[in-house]
């Protein structure tokens, strides 16, 4: 009986709410219908929010003490603490492994290795970096990266350049892949050379594909169909290197030390606690990552192993900490985007703080639309020029690198009557002698900040809060990385 007296009513509210989903969304400004041919077509097209990237991580931002947690046993002075706020992101789990690398390979000598043999030599990694003069490590050079045994250990022997070429490649193929699941592009195994997809050059037109069901145009003016674009919110964020800040924030996962806004504790690594060791009772004793215990000590006695890797250990290995990424204090050190200066921590922004910015723009033909994509099938971008940022207040140049740190224009009470003729360089802050009339340094613009301890560490370098740098195009058998991408939209997902 109850059941009879609530059915009218539960009729009646499936009803309204069908009517309310069939109801045309109306302009809160201009009161035309959105989605309408008749007024002109202008689509709104349903969006939640944006769905988590393959192999990522949701990373939820806030503000935190940046910088040293420990003595400054090197007395490099290049990472004070200071207060700052990371948006929230997102993060791969574990580092890239040798056969996430090897499958990028082979993807770009399926399409550009007939005609562009080079693209392909250009990426692969330094195998090389295994060997020492007074080690036996030929079997590392041969085998570590392409053996099975090997496929799931962090990839190593990767410059800062190559490491941002894959996270290029990395957002092509994952978008590419939401539009086939969309049923909007087929499956196209035949790509070659410039006929390859590509993000930017899909959405400027220049790449179409194999058109499976393309979405509805409702302009009238139109030809009744059209490719997706970025305001259809199915394509996702480009993936790239996370930010020194990101990474550091994401590896500390303070979030399991925060209660109604306060950090009960202040972390020394990624876990809890002064020690490496576990003292939870099922793995008591266990080593919370890979590194180097003490000199000579790289995986402890046998029968008795500490952490049991005598190199890098498997992507995933050990404990994860508590946003669930693992290895953020050892197996390998990991290439973050910022470039390095011993004073970056005074002198960067307290929201989202990054040093590297070079502001880009498409190249443009005479008439103003895009010009033609390279023979790779990438559009081309250039530096903004001075005359184009001469009316900005919150820019005045594309080359933002040594923007308040060491930079001609930074000085105080320099000649402008007799400027030197480069005056971008940071020889002036940074020189470290004189060879053949040439100002040498290992810091330049092309020094990149990596995280991390790693397997070769002794326990100091397993604090995030580390930091050290390398050329971006060298490499090394203990350097890394993982990718990460921009949280678009709310601080929250569902938010």
């Amino acid at each position: 009986m109850r059941f009879k007296n609530y059915f009218p009513a539960l009729m009646m509210a499936s009803a309204l709410i069908l009517l309310g989903s069939c109801h045309k969304e109306t302009s809160k400004t201009t009161g035309w219908d959105y989605n309408n041919p008749k007024n002109g077509g202008f689509e709104v097209r349903p969006y939640s929010e944006q769905q988590t990237g393959p192999g990522l991580v949701f990373i939820e931002g806030g503000t935190f003490a940046m910088g040293q947690t420990q003595d400054d046993v090197m007395f490099d002075w290049d990472n004070q603490p200071r207060r700052v706020t990371v948006s929230s992101f997102y993060i791969d789990q574990t580092e890239l492994r040798n056969l996430d690398y090897l499958e990028y390979l082979y993807w770009l000598d399926h399409v550009y290795g007939t005609d562009y043999p080079g693209v392909y030599r250009k990426a692969l990694p330094d195998t090389l970096v295994w060997r020492d003069k007074l080690a036996y490590n030929e079997p590392l050079v041969e085998y570590y990266f392409r053996h099975p045994a090997y496929r799931n250990y962090p990839v190593v022997g990767v410059t800062w350049v190559q490491a941002n070429d894959y996270c290029a490649w990395r957002t092509d193929r994952v978008n590419e892949n939401l539009l086939i699941k969309k049923g909007i592009l087929a499956m196209d195994p035949s790509q070659k050379d410039e006929n390859n997809f590509n993000t930017d050059a899909y959405l400027a037109g220049q790449y179409e594909g194999l058109v499976e069901k393309p979405l509805p145009d409702l302009n009238p003016n139109g030809t009744g169909t059209r490719k997706v674009k970025m305001e259809d919110g199915i394509l996702l964020p480009k993936y790239r290197l996370p930010t020194e800040a990101e990474w550091e924030f994401a590896a500390l996962g303070l979030i399991g030390n925060t209660l109604y806004e306060r950090v009960i504790e202040r972390k020394n690594y990624p876990w809890n606690g002064s020690y490496t060791r576990t003292s939870e009772s099922r793995y008591y004793g266990g080593f919370m990552d890979n590194f180097r215990r003490a000199k000579g000590d790289y995986m402890g006695v046998a029968g008795n192993l500490n952490d049991g890797a005598d190199i890098p250990a498997p992507a995933g290995s050990y404990f994860p900490n508590d946003y669930g990424l693992y290895n953020m204090a050892g197996n390998v050190s990991e290439w973050v985007l910022d470039v390095y200066r011993p004073m970056n921590s005074m002198e960067n922004e307290d929201l989202r703080p990054f040093r590297g910015n070079v502001f880009k723009t498409e190249v443009r033909d005479a008439e103003g639309f895009i010009a033609q994509k390279d023979s790779l099938g990438h559009l081309k971008y250039r530096d903004v020029t001075t005359a184009e940022a001469m009316n900005r207040k919150n820019y005045r140049s594309a080359d933002n690198i040594n923007y308040l740190d060491g930079d001609y224009a930074s000085l105080i009470g320099v000649d402008w009557k007799n400027p030197p003729k480069d005056t971008s360089t940071t020889s002036m802050m940074y020189e470290n002698g004189k060879t053949s009339n040439v100002y040498t340094s290992l810091i330049s613009d092309h020094t990149r900040v990596y995280k991390g301890g790693n397997w070769k560490d002794g326990a100091y370098w397993l604090s995030p809060s580390t930091r050290r740098f390398l050329d971006e195009n060298d490499a090394s058998d203990c350097i890394g990385f993982r990718c990460a991408m921009t949280r678009v939209g709310g601080t929250l997902p569902g938010k």
